[in-house]
């Protein structure tokens, strides 16, 4: 499973990119806070949700320490899909929330 660090993506949303970033938390932490752009997919809800995923983009994939995020990576690699697990989670994250 590839890996991204909180400061990487940073360095991505700062130079202006629009990265794909899947936040898998539930709804009720996303409130308090989600990267700027992220879509929120509760992680019991990514496999019912997947076909609403594009194969040929990159997902950055993101819940609150890292856990549940690389558990949702390992379940859509095993699909086909091209995801990055942000490591750290949002207890990593620095940069601005929405």
């Amino acid at each position: 499973m590839k890996q991204i660090s909180a400061k990487e993506v940073e360095a991505i949303l700062s130079n202006g990119n629009t990265p794909n970033i899947i936040d898998v938390r539930e709804t009720a932490e996303v409130a308090n806070g989600k990267i700027p752009g992220a879509e929120n997919i509760p992680l019991g809800l990514i496999e019912f949700r997947m076909q609403d995923l594009d194969k040929t983009k990159e997902y950055i994939m993101v819940c609150r320490s890292g856990a549940r995020s690389g558990r949702a990576s390992q379940f859509l690699e095993s699909y086909g899909f091209n995801v990055i697990n942000m490591s750290g989670g949002m207890l990593a994250w620095e940069g601005d929330i929405e």
